[in-house]
């Protein structure tokens, strides 16, 4: 797999610095399993993270006041455990290219999505939203979706509110931006408006994440929009 189309810098320092909404950080795990490139920049993102970091720190202080505040620190974080769950940076921790784990099923899906979809395509169980679409939404996660895509299908024209996060899984699509093939990551914001044409040949399947509803152009998709709730 070599994926042509990236993650974005801006995301990629998002997901480093842990800021990433938790829909979005696990479509961006989905693709930095298999995507080199982006590893790497993930890499020098977190090194320049560390080093500012490093800059903004204040002079050091006593020994009695660094004790003090080293205990302050654990106390507050010794309550807060005990009010609220724990919740990681990231959704989950992105995998190393090959990992037993994620090739050990039949139609494997990335290990980030595991949690949410379960470990293989074949254990999929699809919801038919529009003709040639099918869909399975995250439950403990809504905004993270699942899309199955008929061969030769043209979506309606769409914009995003927001931020929209789409990993290829299987198949591919075209658009105004260019083909999508397995790999590929449309990293996707309110500027954009397009309308995917599916690959012929099989159906194209991926994953999903989006900030807030998409855009649509035409009255009918605005119609049926509240149906499908995308």
């Amino acid at each position: 797999m070599n994926p042509r189309h990236h993650l974005h810098e801006s995301t990629l320092m998002s997901y480093a610095a842990g800021a990433l909404p938790p829909a979005l950080g696990v479509v961006a795990s989905a693709h930095l399993e298999g995507c080199a490139h982006c590893r790497q920049l993930l890499r020098d993102a977190e090194a320049i993270g560390a080093a500012l970091l490093d800059q903004t720190q204040p002079e050091p202080a006593s020994a009695r006041q660094a004790a003090m505040r080293e205990a302050m620190l654990a106390q507050l974080e010794a309550e807060e455990a005990r009010d609220t769950p724990v919740r990681p940076l990231r959704p989950l921790a992105t995998p190393v290219a090959g990992d037993t784990a994620a090739s050990s099923h039949p139609d494997p899906l990335p290990v980030s999505l595991h949690p949410y979809f379960g470990p293989s395509l074949r254990t999929l169980r699809w919801r038919w939203i529009a003709p040639g679409v099918h869909c399975i939404r995250a439950a403990s996660m809504p905004s993270l979706i699942m899309l199955r895509i008929a061969p030769g299908k043209c979506l309606p024209m769409h914009s995003h509110g927001q931020s929209e996060l789409t990993q290829i899984l299987r198949g591919a699509y075209n658009d105004a931006l260019g083909t999508f093939a397995p790999g590929d990551m449309a990293d996707l914001d309110e500027d954009v408006e397009h309308q995917p044409v599916t690959a012929p040949g099989v159906p194209c399947i991926c994953v999903s994440a989006l900030d807030a509803p998409l855009r649509f152009s035409g009255w009918l998709a605005r119609s049926m929009q509240r149906f499908v709730k995308l």
